[in-house]
Parts: structure tokens; sequence; C-alpha cells
């Protein structure tokens, strides 16, 4: 009887970790524990709830999407026609600025998630460092949950170059501890204002 109950724990345990991962609930959780720290609301239950509603709304509309996709995809199978010429995928470069590596079609589908893990002070730190950064603000959860976690540590001692201006921008650093010195060189061309060309004219006419 007592191997019988362990088999049925066994597997309702191993059922609702199918049933997690499935649905992605414990990325969820993080996420929303993150946006309360930030947020720190004078009403968490009320955040919670409005946060949930809106990952609620978006799963609608990913669902809605997807069954216009279909149906739509039908309803071409269903006309008589030739077949349409292979596309030709444009492999996307990154901006100049960042990087001049270009990623293939291949890349796309061998590309592995990179996950290094954190605790909720440094997924915390991370949120508020890029809360009001422009590079970030279109991203949604998901996406910015992605860059969080594939973020690793790096320490430099003083004096030591973190980056140099020319090379490639690979990484994105969030300085957490510390202080650094920012340079840059820019090439400057002189143009004498107008007064002054006015003022030389003036002095050579008479």
């Amino acid at each position: 009887m007592a191997t019988s109950t362990n088999l049925e724990e066994d597997e309702s345990l191993k059922g609702c970790e199918v049933f997690v991962q499935k649905h992605n609930i414990q990325q969820l959780l993080k996420e929303c524990i993150v946006n309360l720290c930030i947020a720190k609301p004078e009403r968490p239950m009320k955040f919670l709830r409005e946060h949930f509603e809106k990952l609620e709304k978006e799963e609608c509309k990913q669902i809605l999407a997807r069954q216009k996709s279909n149906s739509q995809s039908d309803s071409h199978d269903d006309e008589v026609s030739p077949p349409p010429p292979n596309p030709v995928v444009k492999a996307r470069r990154r901006r100049g600025g960042v990087s001049a590596e270009v990623y293939t079609e291949e890349d796309a589908v061998s590309y592995v998630r990179k996950v290094i893990p954190k605790d909720y002070k440094t997924m915390t730190a991370l949120a508020k460092a890029i809360s009001k950064n422009v590079l970030f603000a279109h991203l949604d959860d998901n996406e910015r949950s992605d860059i969080f976690d594939a973020m690793f540590p790096v320490t430099h001692i003083a004096g030591e170059t973190v980056i140099q201006q020319g090379d490639e921008g690979d990484n994105f650093y969030v300085i957490d501890q510390g202080e650094v010195d920012v340079s840059f060189l820019l090439a400057y061309q002189f143009s004498p204002p107008l007064s002054d060309i006015a003022c030389d004219t003036l002095i050579l006419s008479d």
C-alpha cells in the first residue's frame, strides 16, 4: 500500500512539473515578483491582479492571432493555385555601432537560449537599471527576461580598460558596483562663425 501511494505521489509531482514547464509558470512568477519589487505599490494585491489581467489579455490576442492565421492558411489550401516560388531569406545585420556580425536562418534555428542563474536582488537591480533605457523600451516582459537571463557578471580591476572606442560592441554593461571613467574621441573641424567672417571683411575693406 505504501509503495502504491509513493508511486501516485511521484506521478502527481511529475504531472505538476510538466504543467509548470508547459505554461512557463516559474518564469511568469519570477517576472511578477521583480515588477512588484520595482513598483512597490501600496496595494500589492491590486497590482498583482492588474499584472495578470494584462498577461491574460496578451495571451488572448496571441490565441486570436493564431486562429486567424490558421483560418487564412486553410482557405488558401482550398484554392487551386501554382506553388509560390521559394522566398529569399535575407540575413539580418546588427546595427553597425553594435556589431557587424551577420545572422543567417541556420543561426536562428540552432539558437540555444542562455540562462545564467540570478537571485531576485540581481534581477531587480537589472530591471531598475534599464527601466528608462530607450534601447529596451520596445521589449515585452518575455524578451526582457531573456536578456536578463543571458547576462553574466564580470569584474575589472582599477585602471583596466572595459571597452575601447572602435571595438565591436558585443556586450551591454550594467555597472553594479564601483566607478568608471568614460572618454570619447570626437573629430572636430573648425569653421569660423559668420560674425567673425563679416568682421574680417570689414577690416579688409578699410
